[in-house]
């Protein structure tokens, strides 16, 4: 369980999240993962004001997951960084390492987290264009990227294209939306925006759209032989529970059924490939 991805630098104080994280460590013990990201305007301008260029707030979520860290290991932690002052102790650290990913969408995004993160959280295209950055990062600070977790988000329609559409229609903004409305702090500007310049067939034209197990086997499996090893399933559409009786019923044993034959295997100790 974990957030893909919260932002721990402008509304939520990275001490907190550090305190937040090693509860539900305790109370889910191994279970728990903190997925991580530098924000969008939409969510931290509109609640702090502030949205400073990509540099520093790059800069702020490489401190802030040196200080969650710092926190996790139960010492006293005395911090005066660039951006944040922390004298604390968390009394009830956790367990064991919780996993730290670091979300990216773009090359130099995809470098940080490999150098940064424990993993990472990306999208199907991303992972594909700049997969070699992630490593690069990955091997500039000697770890192996082939045992960090990789978890990507695929969006699914269990439906026809009448559903799709409905689905893609709350979605809209999704093609652009780390292109250039991240920077947007106003949700009715980036909503007029996207029905002017995103297609709804833009949208979930990458999604495996069907009822046909077969579909969703070859779309999760492509991703899988790839590198990824967690696989994220976004159902876009209003009928959850449709989605999750289908992926039950249709797609996940014969998921296991696969992985049991060796196409897809565990890619570390930790990290076995899931949907």
């Amino acid at each position: 369980m974990g957030p893909t991805v919260t932002c721990p630098t402008f509304r939520y104080h990275p001490a907190v999240v550090a305190e937040a994280f090693a509860t539900l460590s305790l109370l889910t013990p191994g279970r728990v993962f903190l997925g991580v990201g530098s924000g969008e305007a939409l969510n931290e301008e509109a609640a702090t004001g502030s949205w400073p260029e990509w540099e520093e707030r790059s800069e702020k979520l490489i401190e802030a997951t040196e200080l969650i860290r710092k926190l996790w290991r139960g010492q006293p932690v005395s911090h005066a960084g660039k951006h944040y002052t922390v004298k604390a102790k968390l009394y009830d650290p956790p367990a064991e390492s919780i996993p730290l990913l670091m979300a990216a969408n773009g090359p130099k995004a995809m470098r940080r987290a490999g150098q940064y993160g424990d993993g990472l959280v990306t999208d199907p295209e991303t992972w594909k264009a700049h997969k070699s950055e992630f490593e690069k990062g990955a091997k500039a600070a000697g770890k192996d990227p082939g045992q960090m977790p990789v978890l990507v988000e695929q969006y699914v329609v269990v439906g026809g294209e009448k559903e799709a559409k409905s689905a893609a229609e709350l979605w809209r903004f999704g093609p652009k939306a780390f292109e250039s409305y991240y920077d947007i702090r106003d949700p009715e500007i980036i909503q007029k925006r996207a029905d002017a310049e995103v297609t709804l067939e833009k949208v979930y034209g990458d999604w495996p759209v069907s009822t046909d197990p077969q579909v969703h086997l070859k779309k999760v499996g492509e991703l899988f032989d790839s590198g990824v090893t967690i696989v994220n399933i976004h159902s876009g559409q209003a009928d959850q529970e449709r989605v999750i009786e289908f992926y039950g019923r249709e797609v996940l044993p014969k998921l296991k059924k696969r992985e049991g034959q060796g196409a897809a295997s565990s890619s570390s100790s930790e990290y076995k490939r899931s949907a």
